[in-house]
């Protein structure tokens, strides 16, 4: 029978293994997966085969989330938080844990102990051990875990809209970077002819050598604006790398239209979003209440704790599930069960202390509420009307870029007729070649001022 009762033990012991061993390895499981609530990372397209990769602005965006350090560890810190939130949950449930003790204590020669804190001269402990703490503390812990989570994801949507101002910046930038090269390679190979057309005239006795020497410098000009505008295309082109590639790579090309026609939302729009989506505001909200249930946490110290514990297995001087007592055969296995009930007293105000400190920082979370909320209202104003302004422009620099074109090519022929002087041409090709990067500029402006918009409201159009 004692062999009997050993068998089965120890199949309890290897069943019990097996089932911690279960929730271990499913506790790996959920630590390796990626908390969705936080997930932000949009697919990436692959390369073409010719090695070129064409990137629009989403894939710009998608890229540069995955290489940016910055928002990589806004991202962690989020998931981090997540998975606090999780321990906290945990530690409201119930623990099992399975404890082997040998206790050794000299004897007194006569059957029993000389050091008393002992039942047996040897006493084996191999139990089961189920407890649960019951105190206000662990739920209001939930709470403040569950709004660190929150606040952490708002900073990560925080880290991502800034991510996605810097990416449109330089995306547009490098855009408007290579139309300006494109426009001073034009102004230079402009300035040649109008060179030669000089030449001609004064081997013709019809223009004086002064026009001759004007147009030089004017074309020596215009051959160093494209050198400059080439450089600045050369710096466009690294900034966009940096942050979209994780190693150094100048094979790709910019496929948005930097002209193309975005409207721009009424402002009432703007503000019922940024209402909602805000993350600022959501943060400030979610920091509010961290505080408000760190304080609870705190105060909670006053109260009483109660812990549970339910003991399962054997505590006996033999390893056995029987022993042999006066003869008789007697079971080993036993359960026991205790209840404490933890009252707290005294520690010299320390728990007062604590909720001091708690309080202190909630009403500094309340002013910080305050002003991300004042911040908004303003931030909504000027970044609308940012946007507002440079959409409105946009017609009058284009209407301007056209003007000055045609007003170049007019000076020109009229300079050919001898109507017109040297100085005029050259005065109209330095005005169509400001007017055309204005233009460009004017573009880039309202591209990032609707990014910037993003910042506030998280569903402004990007492409």
């Amino acid at each position: 029978m004692n062999k009997v009762f050993t068998l089965r033990y120890l199949a309890g012991l290897l069943l019990l293994s097996g089932v911690l061993s279960l929730c271990a390895r499913a506790a790996q499981i959920s630590a390796n997966s990626p908390a969705k609530a936080v997930d932000l990372q949009p697919s990436q397209a692959p390369a073409p085969a010719d090695g070129t990769i064409r990137l629009t602005l989403e894939e710009a965006l998608a890229r540069a989330r995955q290489n940016s350090p910055q928002f990589q560890a806004a991202l962690a810190d989020a998931q981090i938080a997540h998975e606090d939130t999780k321990q906290a949950k945990d530690a409201l449930l119930p623990t099992v844990s399975y404890n082997n003790q040998l206790l050794y204590t000299q004897g007194n020669g006569a059957g029993g102990v000389r050091y008393i804190a002992n039942n047996a001269v040897h006493e084996y402990i191999s139990q089961g051990n189920a407890h649960e703490t019951l105190d206000v503390a662990g739920i209001y812990a939930v709470r403040r875990a569950s709004a660190a989570a929150s606040l952490a994801r708002a900073r990560a949507e925080i880290a991502s809209r800034g991510l996605v101002v810097t990416v449109v910046q330089d995306y547009f930038a490098a855009l408007a970077a290579q139309r300006k090269t494109d426009l001073a390679q034009k102004a230079a190979d402009e300035g040649e002819q109008f060179l030669k057309v000089t030449q001609n005239l004064e081997n013709g006795g019809e223009a004086a050598h002064s026009d001759v020497i004007k147009a030089e410098l004017q074309a020596r000009e215009r051959r160093r604006l494209l050198q400059e505008a080439r450089l600045a295309l050369l710096n466009a082109r690294l900034d966009i790398a940096v942050l979209l590639f994780p190693d150094f790579n100048d094979r790709f090309e910019l496929t948005d239209d930097l002209h193309a026609s975005i409207p721009l939302p009424t402002l009432g729009e703007v503000q019922q979003q940024a209402s909602r989506e805000n993350p600022d505001v959501r943060g400030a909200l979610a920091a509010v209440q961290q505080a408000k249930d760190t304080v609870a946490v705190e105060r909670s110290a006053y109260l009483p704790s109660l812990g549970l514990d339910y003991f399962y297995g054997i505590d006996a001087s033999r390893f056995a599930t029987n022993s042999i007592l006066l003869g008789q055969q007697v079971p080993n296995l036993g359960s026991s069960a205790s209840a404490t009930l933890n009252i707290p007293i005294w520690n010299w105000g320390a728990t007062q202390s604590r909720v001091k400190q708690a309080q202190i920082r909630q009403a500094q979370s309340a002013r910080e509420l305050s002003f991300a909320q004042r911040k908004l209202l303003a931030e909504i104003q000027s970044l609308y009307n940012e946007a507002e302004t440079a959409l409105d422009e946009q017609s009058g620099l284009s209407r301007s870029a056209e003007l000055a074109a045609e007003s170049l090519r007019l000076t020109t022929l009229r300079y050919k007729g001898g109507e017109a002087t040297v100085l005029e041409v050259v005065d109209a090709q330095t005005t169509s070649a400001q007017a055309a990067n204005t233009y460009e500029d004017g573009a880039v402006r309202y591209r990032v001022a609707l990014a910037n918009l993003q910042t506030l409201t998280g569903a402004m159009s990007t492409r």
